[in-house]
């Protein structure tokens, strides 16, 4: 059973997201949580293997909750947003959450998303990905650029993988695009992320965009 710790503060929505996700046969809501505080603490207490973030939250927001989540590896953080609320997506990413689902989702790919980021994969919805990361690589840098010597330690194949994440590719995508096995494209991108000291692959892609790669 996948569990999940469902965080929001609009209650009719957590209602709607928890009976959603009680549906599918293989996924538990282990509990829910009404503001950030509530959900950092239930995530210490529970143990879940995600935790569904809101971003705009009461006493501490989505972004700082998935900052201490993910630093304390209680769970992997899947964050919930509308087109308008980039900027704190983007930050929720810089925490490391794995990926990001937009709030007028459909049950069956809420479903498949919970799924995705369980399997310990973490893209999510590939398009918007790109858009949301593309978006914010036109905007002004509001904080220092990446340095380049970074890649540094990064092999030829890791580098190429890594542009293809810039890209918002999954790993199969990647592995049509490379011509290699997609179990091969996870050990490379479970290394690149190790050389990078990065948690999540989203933020691997917003890292290769940063750098133009």
């Amino acid at each position: 059973m996948i569990r999940v710790l469902v965080a929001e503060d609009q209650s009719a929505v957590r209602a709607g997201l928890v009976l959603i996700l009680g549906s599918a046969p293989d996924i538990e809501v282990a509990g829910e949580a009404a503001d950030g505080e509530q959900a950092v603490a239930l995530a210490r207490e529970l143990r879940p293997d995600v935790v569904l973030m809101d971003v705009q939250m009461p006493r501490l927001d989505g972004v700082a909750a998935t900052r201490i989540v993910v630093g304390e590896q209680l769970a992997d953080v899947l964050v919930l947003t509308t087109f308008d609320l980039d900027e704190y997506v983007f930050g929720a990413l810089r925490a490391g959450a794995a990926g990001f689902l937009l709030k007028n989702t459909d049950a069956k790919d809420l479903i498949a998303a919970v799924r995705t980021v369980a399997g310990g994969e973490g893209v999510v919805a590939p398009a918007v990905t790109r858009r949301l990361i593309a978006e914010f690589a036109a905007k002004p840098v509001r904080e220092p650029a990446a340095d380049p010597a970074v890649l540094r330690e990064l092999t030829r194949r890791e580098r190429e993988v890594l542009s293809c994440l810039g890209e918002g590719l999954s790993n199969a995508a990647v592995a049509e695009r490379l011509d290699m096995a997609e179990a091969t494209v996870k050990t490379h991108v479970s290394r690149l992320l190790g050389k990078l000291g990065l948690r999540s692959r989203v933020q691997a892609a917003v890292l290769a965009q940063e750098l133009g790669i």
